[in-house]
């Protein structure tokens, strides 16, 4: 589990280049790289731009990292889904 917080720490300060904000360029780039597996549309641009509309709270036009953990908790809450649907069918 550390290792796994790690690495969505790291992967949001490498992705804005050490900056408090990913701005539209660091954020598509990143969707597109890290979640491309478990995401639809990752590559349609109008897709990502309204994602990233519907995470920045303060409306500064950047996603900050506190607003970036509302998309991996998402994406969590989602695989958990999955994979409980997933269990009850063999069950």
């Amino acid at each position: 589990m550390e290792s796994a917080i790690k690495t969505v720490v790291t992967t949001f300060f490498s992705s804005s280049k050490g900056k408090d904000n990913l701005d539209k360029n660091s954020f598509k780039k990143l969707v597109q790289k890290q979640f491309s597996g478990m995401m639809e549309d990752t590559n349609d641009s109008s897709a990502i731009k309204e994602m990233q509309e519907g995470l920045d709270e303060n409306s500064d036009g950047k996603v900050s990292f506190q607003e970036y953990l509302t998309l991996i908790g998402y994406l969590a809450n989602s695989l958990s889904q999955r994979q409980c649907e997933s269990n009850a069918k063999t069950s």
